[in-house]
């Protein structure tokens, strides 16, 4: 058990829960993207499309599951560049989108933060591959030694 708690401690297990945390609770906090017509102004949110919605679900669980297997390293590894990939297309999905926003004309839309998040989750997972990266050339040096 005292083993557990000190894997969870790990930087990269920090890491992984701030990924976990801008992908799976931000999103609900943070609009997508502002669209105003002459008098109203709505947000959208993720959860009003099934891509968007099944995207940020999809890197959650990433998040979570890598965060539960942290004594399998390079699985660890493996789902976060999965995760990061995920990131990336979700990320095209939003810059598409929003190159398809100049054109229109009854509605004006705006980009909100919520478009940037996949970006933030980004940086964390790099950050927390960086910290399993190191963890395992720690336990490869000490392996050589013995």
């Amino acid at each position: 058990m005292q083993q557990n708690i000190v894997m969870l401690q790990r930087i990269q297990t920090v890491y992984l829960v701030l990924a976990l945390l801008t992908s799976g609770v931000l999103p609900f906090f943070f609009p997508l993207w502002n669209e105003s017509t002459y008098d109203t102004v709505a947000e959208v949110y993720f959860m009003e499309n099934t891509i968007y919605t099944a995207g940020f679900g999809l890197s959650t669980a990433l998040s979570l599951l890598s965060i539960l297997s942290y004594n399998k390293r390079q699985q660890q590894f493996v789902m976060n560049r999965l995760n990061i990939i995920l990131n990336l297309i979700l990320l095209g999905l939003f810059v598409y989108r929003s190159l398809n926003l100049s054109g229109e004309a009854i509605t004006v839309s705006e980009k909100g933060i919520g478009m940037f998040l996949p970006i933030v989750s980004i940086v964390f997972l790099v950050l927390a591959n960086k910290a399993i990266k190191k963890d395992e050339d720690l336990v490869k040096s000490v392996d050589r030694l013995r």
